[in-house]
């Protein structure tokens, strides 16, 4: 599936050919920072033609977060296989909650809702401080604390998730009216597509065995900070900086070499500085296409601005309207691995 010296060659994106399916998208449960519901109509013309075509049955996303793109490609494309991962424990057993007990998740979200709204400030700041103390205690059943984390999720501010170097949720109280806790018809569209996934807690090494050219494999990792004080990456207390960008980019280029079709997204640094190539020389023979974003998640609303982020695939992207700025790259090493690929 090669992007060889002068380019890639085999495998195209779908630039929005013909769907497989009728439905009512799920949409995410959880705000992300960094989710990519806004970008879905430009990524339809970014996934890779084998989606529509039939050479694609398998889906997987190793840092899945909310779940924008998986919700989306479940949506459009009828695959045999959809396989979801993320290395936060918290995170996946909600989804293996929302998948397994979605009625039993409902009814205390629901009862969770109709309290906060009826509470005043004073004792909304300590019923959510107080749900924030024992999530942080860890002691919870999966369906306990996947009540907790959607609650505190829709109630804090900016639906940031963030841990600090303990592991522990930090953020402060959101001031929201009346916040949607429970969306029950929503819920009940996400348990029937997580009824169709492998919903795994781990690392993307860990789902490698199970890539082939059958496979179209998208990653939305921690994005690399655009400043020194961006701090929306912490995920994890484990943090993601430039080692762990560097060992995904070892992980995306394995998939390659077997055949699959690989997309990456993330923050271009050219927005801060021109010069800071990190990602281009990362993925030197691969093709970079930069579109346009809206970050969503500041705590200041005037730097909500629009930004450009990278689209970084293994086949050729054709966005439509003016030609976008797209960088295929090229190097003995792309010439050699981005071959035989199902299209």
């Amino acid at each position: 599936m090669g992007v060889g010296p002068s380019g890639p060659t085999s495998r195209s994106a779908g630039g929005g050919a013909a769907v497989h399916r009728e439905t009512t998208a799920a949409r995410p449960v959880l705000k992300w920072a960094g989710g990519k519901s806004q970008l879905l109509e430009t990524f339809l013309h970014c996934y890779p033609a084998g989606l529509s075509t039939g050479g694609i049955r398998r889906y997987m996303e190793p840092f899945v977060g909310s779940g924008a793109v998986l919700f989306d490609v479940a949506a459009r494309f009828l695959l045999d296989e959809y396989v979801i991962v993320d290395r936060n424990p918290h995170l996946i057993r909600t989804y293996q909650v929302i998948r397994d007990q979605a009625p039993a998740l409902i009814e205390r979200l629901s009862a969770w809702q109709e309290l906060y709204w009826s509470m005043g400030s004073r004792d909304r700041e300590g019923f959510y401080y107080a749900i924030r103390d024992r999530f942080n205690a860890g002691q919870d059943p999966p369906l306990d604390e996947a009540v907790a984390l959607i609650f505190l999720n829709r109630t804090c501010f900016n639906g940031l998730y963030r841990v600090n170097r303990q592991g522990r949720f930090n953020v402060p109280i959101g001031r929201y009216d009346r916040p949607l806790i429970c969306d029950a018809a929503n819920l009940l569209r996400v348990q029937q597509v997580f009824r169709q996934v492998d919903i795994r807690c781990g690392t993307p090494e860990d789902v490698l065995d199970r890539v082939d050219a059958d496979t179209f494999v998208y990653c939305d990792p921690p994005y690399r900070p655009l400043t020194t004080t961006s701090s929306f990456t912490a995920y994890s207390e484990d943090g993601f900086g430039d080692e762990e960008q560097v060992a995904l980019a070892r992980f995306v280029k394995a998939c390659d070499e077997r055949g699959a079709a690989v997309m990456l997204s993330n923050a271009d640094p050219h927005n801060i500085d021109p010069a800071d190539n990190f990602f281009d020389d990362l993925y030197r023979g691969f093709v970079i296409t930069r579109v346009p974003a809206r970050r969503s998640i500041n705590a200041q609303r005037s730097r909500r601005g629009p930004v450009m982020e990278l689209v970084i695939t293994n086949y050729p992207v054709t966005l439509p309207g003016p030609a976008p700025s797209t960088a295929p790259q090229s190097s003995s090493e792309g010439s050699r691995s981005r071959t035989g690929a199902r299209v």
